[in-house]
């Protein structure tokens, strides 16, 4: 299924691949981006300066070629003073060119280095609005390896728009100042033929579109291909990057398993992606090389072919030769900067398409996922939590039918602030599906969920996240480590198990390395005395841990009476310590029109809910 978006097609699939966007719409859609960026008055005012600097460059350059005339007649008339004073005249040109071009240089990089934070921070930003990443990584390969669109390829983009606007505005100025020089010394060539004189107006002109045309018209027709191929580049090299990452942050658990040669191997297949399509890609950047490297080495004698019928008919001093053929391959060079950059434009091109593909997809996540039915989430009393007719889909934006899923038994559940329970399931039961649907982020399914306000809830999933930084700011997350005084957050430390750590509060260090599992969640719970929600929905997170632990982090969940708790999973030492309510998910069948089978121990079951291995992890990236 597709749906329209300014200037192109979207593909609304879970294999999403891109999108069929206009060139226009996508500069359009980076401009508008750079426009309301914070760096755009710091990029408008250095590109003030570049234009001004490149025209007084072309200026510089038109009087460099002035000079071709009387220099090399000096030579031509064995002139030894005028040669000379002709020498000191370049000098003073070439000193000033000289200057002109470290300007330039510098004001380029200083534009591409704030082109790229504004673009940087601009993705940044769009990627981190509430629940987009999330969203993006369910659509299919637009939501793989956000990191290579995030940094590799906005340095690209950045880079490589900096270099290549610069160098068609300086060839365009180029070929402004040099055509109507062209045009003037083509004007006093004199053609001699069978005792006729004639001319011919603009001939040099006409000669340098010609050749530069059809050096263009040559590198489109071997060059087509280099778009897609480095965009197949990029792709295959951010796989190969992820693939070294994932291996090098899982490498114990690999070499437990004697699994390096498996790793192994399946790295090399990412290798071998890339190289062939690098083979491609030089094999198409070679075929190029014979027309650009070809019209490149023709370039040194075509000129003086073009000219060298006026000068041996004597209409040109050697002086005003070599002078047109400076002039011509001054306006060759401008005409070819599409030749001698196709390359560049091809990555370019690839590029801009895979950072506003990304972009365009994270503006799609706030439509939302379109489903004609979905779970209805209304908000209740800050002390009421309701469960009415709840079914989770398994697969997010499918109908039931399509992809089977579950429900809860009880169908109509109404929790009250202070209370506890636990939500266990069959065996083929996705738990994780319904902690992801209670915090919004899986609304594909049937029922209503009456919340209380969000600000008084919070959900802590089974794999617990560690931020960089200092330990306080890891317990603090997300909120600033300044809101919880140093006292409440030693204690809570302390009745998390964690009192080897108070020590090192203000230590700065890579947390999720440095401390196992169980510690890492234990953090997770000793936030929960620092924020005292008053509801709080657990996915399975005691699972795994060792009995002593469990132990410990139940303990701490004793001394939160009045906090509302929904563990979704089977925990022994919950059941033991907090005596929960249970409730139970129930697998829907595959045939929608048979009904599920009917518990041999009827409202029974729902105390006592049997055991049973952990649920099929959900997809996360």
């Amino acid at each position: 299924m597709k749906t329209d978006v300014k200037g192109g097609k979207g593909i609304q699939s879970q294999d999403r691949v891109g999108y069929d966007l206009s060139l226009t719409y996508r500069l359009g859609v980076m401009f508008s981006a750079f426009w309301n960026s914070q760096v755009r008055s710091k990029v408008v005012g250095l590109a003030i300066l570049l234009v001004v600097i490149i025209l007084a460059t072309a200026y510089g350059q038109v009087i460099l070629n002035e000079w071709n005339a009387p220099f090399y007649d000096s030579l031509e008339r064995r002139d030894l003073g005028e040669f000379f004073r002709q020498l000191e005249v370049f000098a003073m040109i070439a000193g000033a060119l000289l200057l002109l071009n470290v300007l330039q240089a510098w004001l380029n990089q200083m534009t591409a280095l704030y082109m790229r934070e504004g673009l940087s921070r601009d993705l940044v930003d769009q990627w981190f609005k509430r629940k987009r990443a999330l969203k993006l990584s369910t659509i299919g390969i637009l939501g793989v390896n956000p990191d290579q669109r995030l940094h590799e390829d906005s340095r690209n983009l950045a880079e490589s728009t900096t270099n290549l606007a610069l160098g068609l505005l300086q060839s365009t100025i180029l070929l402004v100042s040099f055509i109507g020089v062209l045009w003037e010394l083509s004007s006093g060539f004199i053609f001699r033929i069978s005792g006729y004189n004639f001319t011919i107006p603009g001939y040099m002109v006409w000669a340098a579109i010609f050749y530069a045309a059809s050096a263009s018209l040559l590198s489109q027709v071997v060059g087509r291909k280099l778009v897609k191929l480095n965009a197949d580049r990029f792709s295959q090299e951010a796989e190969l990057r992820f693939a070294l990452m994932h291996a090098n942050e899982n490498m114990p658990a690999i070499t437990v398993a004697h699994g390096e040669e498996n790793e192994r191997k399946r790295i090399n297949e990412n290798i071998s992606n890339v190289l062939a399509v690098i083979k491609r890609l030089a094999m198409a950047n070679t075929n190029l090389t014979w027309v650009s490297a070809g019209y490149g080495w023709l370039v040194i004698v075509i000129p003086i072919i073009v000219a060298a019928p006026a000068y041996f008919s004597g209409g040109l001093t050697f002086g005003q030769l070599m002078m047109s053929v400076g002039a011509f391959n001054q306006v060759n060079t401008a005409l070819r900067w599409y030749v001698a950059n196709f390359g560049p434009i091809a990555e370019w091109r690839a590029t801009l398409m895979r950072v506003t593909d990304f972009r365009q997809a994270l503006q799609e996540m706030d439509d939302g996922f379109k489903f004609e039915d979905g779970i209805v989430y209304e908000e209740t009393a800050p002390d009421t939590l309701t469960l009415k007719d709840v079914v989770i889909v398994a697969k997010l934006g499918e109908d039931i039918d399509d992809c089977g899923g579950f429900r809860l038994r009880e169908t109509d559940v109404t929790i009250k602030a202070g209370e506890k329970v636990m939500i266990n399931g069959d065996h083929s039961v996705n738990r994780r599906l319904l902690f992801r649907a209670m915090a919004g982020l899986w609304p594909s399914g049937h029922g209503t969920m009456g919340l209380p306000p969000i600000d008084d809830m919070l959900f802590i999933p089974q794999v617990a996240y560690v931020p960089g930084g200092t330990l306080r700011e890891a317990i603090a997350f997300p909120e600033k480590p300044e809101d919880y005084d140093t006292a409440a957050v030693e204690a809570a430390l302390e009745a998390a198990g964690l009192h080897s750590l108070v020590a090192r509060l203000d230590s700065r260090a890579r947390w999720d390395k440095l401390l196992d599992a169980d510690e890492q969640k234990a953090i997770g719970f000793a936030r929960l005395l620092l924020v005292k929600p008053r509801w709080v929905v657990f996915d399975e997170v005691l699972e795994g841990m060792e009995p002593e632990w469990q132990r410990t982090m139940t303990k701490l969940l004793a001394t939160m009476p009045d906090t509302g708790m929904i563990y979704i999973g089977r925990s022994e030492t919950y059941l033991e310590v907090l005596h929960p309510r249970t409730l139970h998910l129930q697998a829907l069948p595959s045939n929608p029109d048979e009904e599920p089978a009917a518990s041999a121990a009827g409202s029974s079951a729902a105390a006592a809910p049997p055991r049973h291995s952990r649920a099929i992890a959900a997809k996360t990236v």
